[in-house]
């Protein structure tokens, strides 16, 4: 099942740590997300610079409306709505071309998986998401392997039971390239697909009902653009980091870096203090 944005969907929980120094700073978060569709509850300490909060909206919105208030915020773990960490991960998609992004996986509840995330540099339209076998990128995108099918099933779309584990449909890039999206699946299990690859393809996925001799295989989706490693990522209050200890960069700094391509990879200044 995908949803899009405001009260539809199974509410989750955001962890950020945000830039807040005074009582302001707490009141000028707490407004950003006061009334907004899909916010359901939002709980903010200052003393340890955290914000929790209970959303049916993709963590980057909840993210951009933190940053309007002129504060930096940065998303340190997901959890359930009931506070639970049931599994988390995550994969930062790149590829040869200009497509990048970064997606992540929740545990919802032990039937219900939440991918979502934002994927920029594509063509506007549909394109198809897939989770393959391998996390394997030594030849680019082409290593990944095919789709994640340990049930031996033909391809099909997220809303059929006869699918692949890994067929997540279509997601769409508007005008600007940027696909933002919040998918919940029933058959795809967090501790299934650590280890494996999250990969976006050239073109529209037609969910095996084409009558290309692709469709129940690929969905006829074309060329792979972009891929990553899925890794486990961090649930509630799991991620204690505030300096990065293979780059020795602050939270701050890394959030001010680009999550993947170009400039992601420069030497870190080092500190001032050194």
């Amino acid at each position: 099942m995908a949803t899009g944005s405001g009260d539809h969907g199974t509410a989750c929980t955001l962890e950020f740590t945000v830039q807040m120094t005074c009582q302001s700073c707490v009141d000028a978060v707490r407004t950003s997300l006061q009334g907004v569709a899909g916010v359901q509850s939002v709980e903010v300490q200052l003393e340890n610079q955290m914000v929790l909060v209970q959303t049916t909206l993709p963590s980057q919105e909840v993210q951009a409306l933190l940053e309007g208030t002129g504060r930096q915020a940065v998303l340190k773990g997901m959890g359930s709505g009931l506070l639970q960490n049931l599994g988390a991960a995550v994969a930062i998609l790149e590829g040869p071309g200009p497509v990048q992004g970064v997606v992540r996986f929740l545990q919802l509840t032990p039937e219900r998986c939440l991918i979502e995330g934002t994927i920029d540099g594509l063509e506007p339209g549909l394109h198809g998401l897939h989770v393959h076998q391998f996390g394997d990128l030594t030849g680019n995108c082409n290593s990944c392997g095919d789709h994640f099918n340990p049930d031996g099933a033909s391809h099909g779309g997220p809303q059929d039971s006869d699918r692949h584990r890994g067929d997540l449909g279509n997601v769409h890039a508007d005008a600007d390239g940027r696909a933002s999206f919040r998918i919940e699946d029933e058959q795809l299990k967090v501790w299934d697909v650590i280890g494996r690859s999250l990969v976006i393809d050239e073109g529209e996925d037609d969910l095996g009902r084409g009558g290309h001799p692709l469709s129940k295989v690929t969905g006829n989706s074309g060329e792979r653009l972009a891929c990553g490693i899925i890794a486990r990522s961090a649930g509630l209050f799991q991620n204690p980091k505030q300096i990065c200890s293979c780059d020795g960069l602050t939270i701050w700094e890394e959030r001010g870096r680009p999550i993947a391509g170009e400039g992601r990879k420069e030497p870190a200044k080092p500190p001032a203090h050194l």
